[in-house]
């Protein structure tokens, strides 16, 4: 197993080194409950106006009232919306009007249903853009279907894959969630490759439905000839509500509606109408706006910071989650500790939630998620902290928090799960 710079050994599952406090994914849940109740508290102080959603996902319901009375309703209303949903996500992601499509709870549930459905006992390849990794889900979908996962990262690996282990699906990610982007060539002759080898082809456009064509001038998702293509309902300009949408081959979707509603994944009429609604809902202009105060509020980060520890997407600054952990170290004077960079970064979103109401991946994100200090701010949210600085701000006074409290323990498991 590798080791990050500090020597901690990494977690090959989620791609981070796990810490005495964060051990797995159980006590992610507990760090994310105490997510709640500190949103809750700020919220019972200064409103819900003053929440700040960096995340890049909005999550909210946007639903109408008569939606509510008769789409939602749970045994008549999917037959009443389920061509405007179909229509709605084949424009959204660019088809020939003959796809199909389906709504998961999570974008997550429906890679996990897809490899289920399509594996067949063979390796799932995945091809990623150069230097990041396949989205957790890949990997637990997997295990759950008892096959490994191989890696690709350009075309010739996946040609050579092809051929070493006859795999049965390829999932390709195009945007992953730390925003390395896969040029469209590549995606275009991956899926060809691909088909002509027998597979079955999922493209994870969790981010890249609208990241690519909007921010990239790349091309419709739809329009590559993938068998399937899944997209996130309140990611990069969409609304939510949290749910995955499914578009695709009918030939190719029903087997993984029957395995996503086999294990409880399927999204109900609630949230496959919220879902249509976003899609309906969207305009380039909502991700051009986020992408304007993401580069406001990394800006703001550089100065504060300094550029060479802070890396820009086209959606916000990142900082890496070792390079959080050097930062910390060089404010408390020491040359090493016994916490781990997912614990660092998880306290500094704490302490950032707690005193502003900025919501990050940190405080909120699901068990293996990345661990890095990801800024992605969606509509609004910069203003409603207050301005770019007055975010970076809060970002640099939580990590000279974090740096007091270094070798604090108790300071640690109290912040971060509510318990001494």
């Amino acid at each position: 197993m590798s080791a990050d710079r500090f020597g901690n050994a990494i977690d090959p599952g989620v791609g981070y080194a796990r810490g005495a406090l964060l051990q797995g994914s159980a006590d992610e849940v507990r760090r994310l409950a105490q997510a709640g109740r500190a949103a809750a508290d700020f919220v019972a102080r200064e409103g819900i106006g003053k929440i700040a959603i960096c995340t890049g996902n909005l999550r909210f319901y946007p639903a109408s009232p008569e939606d509510l009375s008769v789409l939602c309703e749970e045994w008549v209303g999917p037959g009443l919306f389920s061509e405007e949903l179909r229509q709605a996500a084949i424009a959204h992601m660019g088809g020939d009007g003959d796809e199909a499509a389906a709504v998961v709870n999570r974008t997550s549930a429906g890679i996990v249903a897809a490899v289920l459905a399509h594996a067949q006992g063979r390796p799932v390849l995945s091809l990623v853009p150069a230097g990041d990794r396949s989205h957790a889900s890949v990997t637990r979908g997997a295990r759950l279907a008892g096959v490994p996962v191989v890696e690709a990262f350009d075309l010739a690996e996946l040609k050579r894959l092809l051929a070493a282990h006859l795999p049965q699906l390829l999932v390709i990610t195009t945007v992953t969630s730390e925003l390395a982007v896969l040029e469209d060539e590549l995606t275009a002759a991956a899926v060809r490759l691909a088909k002509r080898a027998g597979c079955t082809v999922l493209l994870d456009e969790a981010y890249g439905a609208r990241f690519r064509p909007v921010l990239h001038g790349g091309a419709p998702s739809l329009s590559f000839g993938a068998d399937l293509v899944i997209t996130n309902a309140d990611k990069a300009g969409l609304s939510g509500p949290r749910a995955g949408v499914l578009c695709g081959d009918p030939a190719a979707l029903v087997p993984v509606q029957a395995k996503a509603s086999e294990l409880g994944m399927e999204a109900r009429a609630p949230v496959a109408v919220g879902a249509m609604r976003s899609l309906q809902g969207f305009t380039p202009d909502l991700l051009l706006q986020e992408a304007q105060d993401g580069q406001d509020l990394a800006a703001a980060l550089e100065a504060a910071l300094g550029p060479e520890r802070v890396s820009r997407s086209a959606l916000g600054p990142k900082i890496d989650e070792q390079d959080a952990m050097a930062i910390v170290l060089e404010m408390a004077g020491k040359p090493g500790s016994a916490r781990v960079p997912a614990e660092i970064t998880a306290a500094a979103g704490m302490l950032m939630l707690r005193g502003k109401g900025i919501v990050t991946v940190n405080t909120h994100g699901q068990p293996g998620g990345r661990v890095s200090i990801r800024l992605k701010p969606t509509s609004g949210a910069v203003a409603r902290a207050g301005g770019a600085a007055a975010v970076a701000e809060c970002l640099v006074a939580a990590l000279r928090e974090v740096a007091a409290h270094l070798d604090d323990a108790a300071w640690f498991a109290d912040l971060l799960f509510g318990e001494d």
